[in-house]
């Protein structure tokens, strides 16, 4: 186990100075409930497509913005599912072939590192990856302190934030599906 100290010197930690952890607070049960887990009043399920960059029959991807990181989005499925156990046997098939076209077009935008792909679900029910683009030779964003970072570095400007996600938007309309303009999904 590392101490405080050790983990505060790694190149990638985002913070310096005098941490402290955290004690670990008694669990909650029940646990609270999530938001959108009705499908009939879930915010992702009733946005209109113009609202993602790139849409098809089974998939949405959703700009992340605002970001200081170019080119974060989000691929959801259309279709309302909370997890990866809940989704069809046919759509699980698609996942892992979705999730590489995913990364050939966050690559597709350049200066690309890595693409971190994340799941997290404690917040919204509806199903949703991340795909963050590291930038090329920002090691010290490197590995699972990037989304810490988020909360530190300035905002990327519309025209900074917008350029990535057309890139995106249009690599993956190559092979099928919509690109929509930025009207829904810019701020």
């Amino acid at each position: 186990m590392l101490t405080i100290e050790e983990i505060v010197a790694q190149e990638i930690f985002p913070f310096t100075g005098d941490l402290q952890v955290k004690p670990l607070e008694p669990p909650v049960i029940p646990e609270p409930p999530r938001h959108d887990t009705d499908p009939a009043e879930c915010a992702s399920c009733s946005r209109p497509d113009s609202e993602f960059i790139w849409t098809d029959e089974r998939w949405r991807v959703h700009a992340m913005l605002p970001t200081p990181v170019p080119g974060v989005v989000l691929l959801n499925t259309r279709a309302h599912h909370d997890s990866f156990t809940d989704m069809t046997p046919d759509l699980l098939g698609e996942v892992g072939p979705m999730v590489a076209r995913m990364e050939r077009a966050v690559e597709s935008i350049g200066e690309v590192g890595r693409v971190h792909l994340n799941r997290w679900g404690d917040g919204g029910a509806h199903f949703h990856l991340w795909f963050i683009p590291r930038p090329l030779g920002a090691l010290q964003l490197r590995g699972s302190c990037l989304p810490m970072w988020f909360d530190v570095l300035p905002e990327l400007d519309d025209q900074a934030a917008e350029a990535p996600l057309r890139r995106i938007a249009q690599a993956l309309s190559t092979e099928g599906g919509t690109a929509h303009p930025s009207s829904g999904w810019l701020r």
